[in-house]
């Protein structure tokens, strides 16, 4: 596929410009990954964006003539336009115009793999794009062709209102027949009393790696920005026996637009009932920190902030690790791809756990052996001995607060 060439324009005003250059960083990775070729960046400093066109009519003409120097196709600004401004800025420039919010959607669009994933992509898109059908002129007729004109079906999207917003409805009704099986699959989950893990994080912060390393699973792993996009459920079994599940979940990424939030809940509701989260941090990023901040803010607006959080600083092999300073607790300092990492993890993971389930003690006759291989499989043992003088196993374990045995040690107490 032909890269197109792209222009990325920037505004950093007093509100932004902490963030500023790590959120251009990211567009170029955004772009680089949906296929884009950044032939330009174009930088204003203002103390706020002008209303009309963000960068002025002087920046404007100094923007077109950019594109026709460096012969761009296309023009993405970092910054959420309005119907309104989209229409001003490409009819000025004379080539389509996107923004950081349409080119998300659009890598969203080329990620998604399940019937869930692609309506939710869909949906997004159609709500994103409806109070922007009139007067679009040149943009519309790039649709179906080129960055930010994506999705599951590539086919053109018609300007008739009514047909989109018949669509709307038919996408969000046929999402809630998933949600509702999804939904129906969790039940099953949490009544068959299984311990579940979900990895959140930021983007590309290697949370697939995780999943692959542990659970053997052949998940999409590249160095992309949302290189997951539907979540994916494997069983894990830990070295003591325990079968518990690992969740990989769409990433984060700040600025995450609320068109996504929404057309993503489901997806990201899977999360909610959660036992254990592994945040994962990418530690080699020289914004670790604020990508930080950026998941804890949203695991708050997700009401996920109440379930228990190890976060897992991944990637170590490119840091020095005698100089990291961890700024979140309790965490674990790992390289996914080395099996020492794997070994670390697991052993962080487990002392999560027993923080979390019930410690009990049982003892078990010599007889009894399905009922040790249904305590290995089903709990967390930690210790497995003989006692010489009773003739029996003692076992001593965690296990879930409504875990068979949990609840025979509650019968025998209560009789």
């Amino acid at each position: 596929m032909e890269q197109e060439r792209v222009i990325l324009v920037g505004v950093e005003t007093e509100k932004t410009w902490k963030k500023f250059e790590e959120s251009m960083n990211e567009l170029k990775s955004l772009t680089t990954t949906a296929n884009g070729e950044v032939v330009f960046s174009l930088v204003q400093k203002r103390q706020q964006v002008d209303r009309q066109t963000l960068i002025g009519k002087g920046k404007l003409n100094e923007l077109k003539n950019l594109a026709d120097a460096h012969e761009a196709d296309l023009v993405i600004f970092n910054h959420e336009l309005t119907p309104r401004q989209s229409q001003l800025i490409g009819d000025e420039i004379g080539i389509p115009v996107i923004d950081r919010v349409q080119l998300i959607l659009d890598i969203f669009a080329l990620r998604a793999r399940s019937k869930e994933g692609k309506l939710q992509v869909e949906l997004a898109q159609l709500e994103y794009l409806l109070p922007r059908l009139v007067g679009q002129g040149k943009n519309m007729s790039r649709l179906g062709g080129g960055i930010g004109t994506r999705g599951p079906g590539e086919t053109k999207l018609e300007t008739d209102r009514r047909h989109i917003r018949n669509k709307i409805t038919a996408i969000k009704r046929e999402l809630k027949h998933v949600a509702a099986h999804r939904e129906r699959t969790r039940q099953k989950r949490q009544a068959g009393q299984v311990f579940q893990i979900g990895l959140i994080g930021y983007t590309n912060a290697g949370k697939s790696t995780i999943l692959n390393v542990m659970t053997s699973a052949d998940t999409y792993e590249q160095d992309q920005l949302f290189a997951t996009l539907d979540p994916l459920t494997k069983r894990w079994r830990l070295p003591e026996g325990l079968e518990v599940t690992l969740t990989d979940t769409v990433g984060f990424i700040q600025d995450l637009p609320t068109q996504l939030i929404d057309a993503f809940h489901s997806t990201l509701e899977e999360s909610q009932s959660m036992d254990l989260l592994l945040h994962v941090v990418d530690a080699s990023s020289e914004d670790h920190q604020q990508q930080e901040q950026t998941v804890l803010q949203l695991l708050k607006d997700l009401k996920l902030d109440q379930i228990p959080i190890l976060t897992v600083y991944n990637k170590a092999d490119q840091i020095d690790e005698a100089h990291f300073v961890p700024t979140l607790f309790p965490n674990v300092l790992i390289s996914a791809k080395s099996s020492r990492g794997k070994t670390k993890l697991t052993e962080a993971v487990k002392l999560q756990m027993m923080e979390i389930l019930t410690p009990y003690t049982v003892a078990l006759e010599q007889s009894d052996g399905k009922t040790l291989q249904r305590l290995k499989r089903e709990t967390l043992v930690l210790q497995d001995t003989f006692d010489e003088e009773q003739q029996k196993y003692i076992i001593k374990g965690f296990a879930m607060p409504e875990s068979f045995i949990i609840r025979s040690m509650d019968n025998e107490l209560d009789s």
